[in-house]
């Protein structure tokens, strides 16, 4: 039996606040969203994320609504330097956001990072330094008089060097990195003097961020420690207090939410909770749990899909399937009870209600979601035996959405029939489902297509059948094949779609191999994604042809 030396770990002492109000608080406002996936988030990926991808996700999280977003490291990274001189320059940031850049104390760091956000409207400066005993002894070999000289130091120097910069509103954000492990009277101190050295007031605003670097108690511990700075900061008016929770113990929402009862104003995190260890805040589920007790989060997560997607692609971090509110499983059940009590709980249901589903926390439509998958099989194996047999058959690999999306055809199919089914006849229902519309008697029957290049894109001739037996020539520009094909289709058949995922594979091989292309798409006004399914011997075609059947799935809804 494996024995744990009890001795090795120190318990972290209680915090003496005999007149704590945090347990009595609720929440009832949203707080300020600093989104920290340009820098915290990206510093913890495999391979970090390159200049395309960061202007990317920038861009998304300003669809989303937030209003400040750390952009990056600009004078440790030459690409966060690029990336922030190219969101200013070009003008990419918009009046109501604020992007903020971090540093060290060092004084040519600081230069380069006020130089790398010279000539914007506004911008957060965000200076840090460790001072929880372990660093100060260890890392640093410094006392805690030398650390405050040196906060006070480096703020003076940077308050000094923006004044030269009238034309930008400039704010300091500092965090005491380690917060959550050092003696709460030598936060205070070095907190307050960079506060005065700041000088904080209505024309110079400062953000004090109170991180849990490293977890290392219970959330309980974390609120009394911001309550207790809360109620010291000198010029607590002129202050914004943040929070800045990590996921060591896995308890990075709940040290947030408990942080709010205790008076922070502000989080800083991660969307889907990327970051180092076990990751940062994740910010959707925070902003979602508000919602579901009735306050509005001001982020727009209307289209959880299509945010999962831009942040995996950006990341190239896979969403695990039972994650909070975006996971491709969190609202499907394959217990019988749960199934039942869905069931109920949906006939019971009057529109004005408040939403009371049972094993539903939210309203999956709410987030762009459908409710075709919520009731399932009633084990894992179901929908896994069905892509086995796919696979071992047909050499198809379908992504782990389209085997809930097609198992659920399957489902209904055995639920009729009421006999075992084969895998002939699996295949026969994927191919009704995905390749008969492409094809003789189908929504959108492929005929033929032309691609030639128009000005560095590609234009497309595409012919097809409809289904009154009229063969109708599309036409459309794209940077390749599928977003000229969906152009087309979006003009001539008054059918904005939006293609949210693609891939490629091969069924068999040598000459005669046949290429599948598989299509993740959405279309305006209709809740949630549909794939599409293409074969054919060349490729272009086969994701020509799964545009069209993507297409005519809607056209048959």
């Amino acid at each position: 039996m494996l024995k744990y030396p009890q001795l090795k770990y120190r318990t972290f002492p209680a915090i003496d606040l005999p007149d704590r109000s945090w347990p009595a608080n609720t929440i009832t406002q949203t707080p300020i969203w600093l989104a920290t996936d340009l820098r915290d988030g990206n510093q913890s990926l495999f391979e970090p994320m390159n200049r395309e991808r960061k202007l990317q996700l920038f861009d998304e999280l300003v669809r989303l609504g937030f209003k400040e977003i750390e952009v990056g490291f600009p004078a440790a990274s030459s690409i966060d330097f690029d990336v922030v001189r190219q969101l200013i320059d070009e003008q990419r940031v918009p009046a109501d956001v604020t992007p903020m850049v971090m540093t060290q104390l060092r004084e040519d760091l600081i230069d380069e990072t006020v130089r790398s956000v010279a000539g914007a409207k506004r911008v957060i400066i965000h200076l840090y330094n460790a001072i929880a005993p372990v660093w100060r002894n260890v890392v640093f070999k410094l006392s805690v008089p030398e650390i405050e000289q040196m906060v006070a130091h480096h703020i003076g120097y940077l308050r000094d060097k923006v004044a030269l910069h009238p034309e930008t509103e400039w704010v300091l954000q500092y965090s005491p990195e380690t917060f959550c492990m050092a003696e709460l009277e030598v936060s205070l101190q070095i907190c307050n003097t960079a506060i005065r050295c700041w000088n904080a007031s209505t024309e110079r605003p400062i953000i004090i961020n109170l991180p849990t670097t490293v977890e290392v108690a219970t959330p309980n511990v974390f609120a009394d420690q911001v309550e207790w700075m809360s109620k010291r900061l000198e010029r607590r008016e002129h202050v914004v207090l943040s929070v800045h929770p990590h996921n060591d113990r896995g308890t990075g929402i709940a040290c947030a939410e408990l942080a709010l009862l205790a008076g922070a104003q502000r989080v800083e995190g991660c969307l889907f909770g990327n970051g180092e260890r076990s990751g940062n805040l994740d910010l959707v589920t925070l902003a979602l749990n508000l919602y579901t007790q009735g306050i509005h989060p001001s982020l727009d997560f209307s289209d959880i899909t299509a945010v999962a997607r831009v942040v995996e692609q950006c990341t190239a971090l896979p969403i695990h399937p039972r994650h909070p509110y975006v996971g491709d499983l969190v609202f499907t059940a394959f217990s019988g009870s749960h199934q039942d009590a869905i069931a109920k709980g949906f006939v019971a249901r009057q529109p004005d209600d408040f939403w009371q589903v049972p094993y539903l926390p939210i309203d999956p439509q709410d987030l762009g979601r459908t409710y075709d998958s919520i009731v399932r099989v009633n084990s894992q194996s179901g929908k896994g035996g069905i892509a086995f047999i796919l696979q071992r058959d047909h050499g198809i690999i379908m992504p782990r959405r389209m085997q809930i999306e097609f198992s659920a055809i399957v489902q209904k199919y055995a639920d009729a029939s009421e006999t075992e089914l084969g895998g002939e006849v699996i295949w026969q229902l994927f191919t009704q489902a995905y390749l008969a519309s492409t094809r003789v008697g189908g929504a959108l029957r492929y005929i033929s297509h032309r691609l030639s290049d128009v000005d560095g894109e590609q234009e497309i001739e595409l012919n097809v059948q409809l289904p009154v037996g009229a063969v109708k020539t599309l036409h459309g520009v794209g940077n390749g094949p599928i977003a000229a094909a969906v152009a087309a289709v979006a003009a001539a058949l008054a059918m904005p779609l939006r293609i949210d995922h693609f891939e490629e594979r091969s069924m068999g091989s040598g000459a005669d191999a046949q290429a599948l292309a598989i299509v993740e798409g959405s279309c305006q006004g209709v809740p949630g994604s549909r794939f599409g399914a293409g074969q054919h011997a060349n490729t272009v075609t086969a994701s020509i042809l799964a545009v069209l059947s993507l297409a005519g799935r809607f056209m048959l809804e």
